[in-house]
């Protein structure tokens, strides 16, 4: 009786094991839609940063070139991770929380990415007046001078993704959403 047991406790757990595999396979996007869209996306990011400084006529023209790249490579490289979150997160799910996990991974993932880009630029510019690596000092100055670059880009950068990031935003969600439920089928 307890080989009966332990056989079927060993066909359980491969049975339960098998469909995370599964899940995780299913979610890794092909590499066509993971170029195409991680171009499309990072050329939207960039489109929205410029749209919401023309609007707000900013005197950021001497520094267009590097914020526009910056938002441009922060969607750009925000897309994969994002799709694949949002594609863990909601499969075999009902189409309202497809649409609501897109939305939630490609917003999370990259204002996360180009707050961390802008991070390193920060970072980069400030080193030269930070004591020498490795020391404790060092690091306190090299955690506060990040933490400080990721508060700035919240305050002031996350509003360059206003209006046009929302709508790419939500088209784009809602695409997603749409084609995993064909694919799904």
């Amino acid at each position: 009786m307890e080989g009966k047991t332990a056989v079927g406790e060993k066909v359980f757990t491969t049975d339960q094991s098998r469909p995370e595999r599964c899940r995780l396979a299913h979610s890794v996007p092909n590499p066509r839609e993971t170029v195409v869209g991680a171009l499309c996306w990072g050329f939207m990011m960039a489109l929205s940063a410029w749209l919401a400084l023309w609007c707000r006529e900013t005197d950021a023209a001497f520094r267009l070139e590097a914020i526009l790249t910056l938002y441009a490579t922060g969607g750009l490289m925000a897309w994969p991770p994002a799709l694949f979150a949002a594609r863990c997160l909601s499969q075999n799910r009902t189409a309202e929380t497809r649409f609501a996990a897109f939305f939630l991974c490609l917003a999370a993932a990259t204002i996360g990415t180009t707050a961390f880009l802008f991070a390193l630029d920060y970072r980069s510019f400030y080193a030269q007046w930070h004591a020498m690596t490795g020391t404790r000092t060092w690091l306190f100055q090299f955690a506060f001078t990040s933490l400080a670059a990721f508060y700035q880009f919240l305050v002031l950068g996350v509003r360059l993704y206003l209006p046009l990031g929302a709508v790419a935003l939500m088209a784009a969600s809602l695409l997603l959403a749409r084609s995993d439920a064909r694919q799904r089928r």
